[in-house]
């Protein structure tokens, strides 16, 4: 036997707005993506920024375009660097509180 749940309307906005949120922080990548490769895939989906996740895809924090190019471009080896090299405790502890 199968069960359904009937959802309200107010459920559904609920959702479409957790949705919208999350599309507007970009594309959710994993924390142990390279800065190279964090930059194609920004590219590709022409966006500006990406969520960054871990590996319990939860939400660690938000990287920018301008954040990786100041990576790219610094001295270090951005093919080496990852997405959690870059983040600090600021991305961690400012998502806790949302």
């Amino acid at each position: 036997m199968i069960r359904m749940k009937h959802r309200s309307a107010d459920a559904d906005t609920a959702h479409r707005k957790a949705v919208d949120v999350m599309d507007a922080a970009g594309p959710r990548v994993c924390d142990d993506m390279s800065v190279e490769v964090a930059l194609a895939v920004m590219a590709a989906a022409r966006t500006g920024r990406l969520a960054v996740c871990d590996q319990d895809d939860q939400r660690v924090g938000l990287v920018t375009r301008t954040d990786l190019t100041a990576v790219r471009d610094s001295a270090a080896h951005p093919d080496r660097v990852r997405l959690r090299d870059i983040l600090g405790d600021h991305d961690r502890v400012s998502l806790a509180a949302r």
